[in-house]
């Protein structure tokens, strides 16, 4: 006799958050009060659900961007008792995390900013090269991150997918 699990609707499969697998829930709205890092969470909800592959790439580069601004030098190697079985291993659940940086909404508004700094220099280089349509997306990239840092989604969100550009696989890849 199996009885079904008891959680919050919603909340991953069979109504349970587990932690560490299942995304945290987004914030109902985006709006200059919600940081940065989960405007760009909320954004790439809603660009994978539109299927906008040029958003979906623009912001998962700007979430491992702060991601990456987050980490921290972990030092020397501390001595820990390794592991019987594999030379210069860890024991222990833990034993290699180190806590991440915490970023200020200034801080990570910059990183956002930065990103879509590169992408539009970037844009300008390949249409000096005559690429154009490398140039387009990447400028199209750019919209994206600096929509999201002030403080909504990405362009065109709340019109729906018709109303932005195609966003097919890029051009040497179809």
């Amino acid at each position: 006799m199996t009885t079904a699990p008891v959680g919050r609707p919603g909340a991953g499969p069979r109504g349970r958050r587990v932690a560490g697998v299942d995304p945290p829930s987004p914030p109902p709205v985006a709006g200059p009060a919600v940081d940065v890092a989960a405007r760009l969470r909320l954004a790439l909800t809603g660009a994978l659900r539109a299927r906008d592959v040029i958003a979906v790439s623009a912001l998962r580069s700007a979430l491992s961007a702060i991601g990456n601004a987050e980490a921290v030098d972990p030092g020397p190697a501390a001595a820990r008792p390794g592991s019987a079985y594999v030379a210069g291993a860890a024991v222990g659940v833990g034993a290699t995390e180190a806590r991440r940086r915490s970023l200020s909404t200034a801080e990570a508004e910059q990183i956002v900013r930065a990103e879509a700094g590169e992408r539009q220099r970037a844009a300008r280089d390949y249409d000096r090269a005559g690429h154009a349509d490398q140039a387009g997306r990447l400028r199209r990239e750019a919209r994206v991150l600096m929509s999201v840092v002030a403080g909504g989604g990405p362009p065109g969100d709340e019109a729906g997918p018709a109303s932005r550009e195609p966003s097919g696989p890029p051009p040497g890849l179809a």
